[in-house]
């Protein structure tokens, strides 16, 4: 319903490179109208500072199709996500995976490695990126599933530090469970953005120990706050 008003406004921002900022501020307006007419508040802790001039890699715990609206709320610099393939095949929303995010087909050398290309060039022009670890929703979620190194091999080798996130409450809220798949209702989503990671002076043999500093991060406070009882998955 929002969505359709504001997508002829999308088609003119997303046809030039220069205008996908200013797609990306109307992105979180609408993420806010989804929110708000649905009764789904928020809360953002805040727990380190995001430097506005510098790219990050932000890594996300993915429970939910709610991640990807939370996630343009609560990051506050310009980015860009990095989906599967999958996404280019979504009627209306695939528009955003023409040539503003990133998708890439883990099945194929050619396409992950255009899409490695593309990633690597964003970062250097100081455009942040948005990689969930677990690559899509898992069915054990709350609980994580196994994290790819992609998104730390990335962020060692362009020596941009990594920003963990935390979506606490987005699987009970718009879960994507058999039986409850889609089912949405009001609700607080409380997020935590955690301090950045710094990449500088690490080598691609320190991108397994880094994935599992984020997740054990990450886990931990899905632990505290009484969102994942059991062990995390091993990869």
């Amino acid at each position: 319903m929002f969505f359709l008003p504001l997508y002829p406004i999308f088609l003119i921002l997303l046809s030039r490179e220069d205008w996908f900022k200013y797609a990306f501020r109307l992105k979180k307006v609408w993420a806010h109208c989804i929110l708000f007419s649905t009764g789904i508040f928020y809360t953002i802790r805040n727990e380190g500072k995001i430097d506005p001039n510098q790219a990050y890699i932000l890594t996300p715990n993915h429970s939910s199709y709610l991640d990807i609206l939370t996630a343009n709320i609560a990051f506050p610099n310009y980015f860009h996500f990095m989906g599967k393939a999958e996404l280019r095949n979504v009627p209306l929303f695939n528009i955003f995976f023409k040539n503003m995010n990133i998708s890439v087909d883990r099945s194929s050398i050619k396409d992950s490695h255009k899409a490695y290309k593309r990633a690597r060039k964003d970062l250097q022009k100081g455009i942040s990126l948005a990689i969930f670890p677990e690559a899509t929703i898992p069915d054990c979620s709350p609980e994580l599933g196994p994290f790819k190194n992609g998104a730390f091999k990335l962020a060692i080798e362009m020596q941009v530090p990594i920003v963990p996130i935390t979506f606490l409450d987005n699987w009970c809220i718009f879960p994507d469970r058999n039986g409850q798949k889609f089912l949405l209702r009001p609700g607080l989503s409380r997020i935590v953005v955690h301090p950045s990671i710094s990449t500088i002076g690490l080598t691609e043999n320190d991108a397994n120990a880094l994935r599992d500093q984020v997740k054990d991060l990450i886990f931990g406070t899905l632990q505290k706050e009484g969102r994942c009882p059991f062990s995390k998955n091993d990869d």
